[in-house]
């Protein structure tokens, strides 16, 4: 989204704006929402953020706290090798 570099989609992350308006990291890709995608790289994140990228793509705020909760699911998904709703 914030590099607009083209990837597969299980190499990003998806961020879902859920149907009562919560706006959090879905790492399984199967929440249900609006979702956007951003790299799982910690630059992205905080230029989709600054940008107002995820904002638009949303179509909502993010909320203050979003950011944090996002490097946290990426560093988690790093060390830990995550799981990414594959089956």
């Amino acid at each position: 989204m914030a590099c607009r570099t083209t990837r597969d989609k299980r190499e990003l992350l998806r961020i879902v704006r859920a149907p009562g308006g919560g706006v959090a990291a879905d790492p399984t890709g199967r929440l249900p929402g609006r979702g956007a995608y951003v790299c799982r790289d910690l630059d992205c994140i905080t230029n989709a953020i600054r940008r107002g990228a995820l904002s638009r793509a949303l179509e909502t705020p993010v909320p203050a706290g979003l950011q944090e909760e996002l490097v946290e699911t990426v560093t988690t998904d790093t060390i830990g090798g995550g799981t990414r709703g594959q089956e």
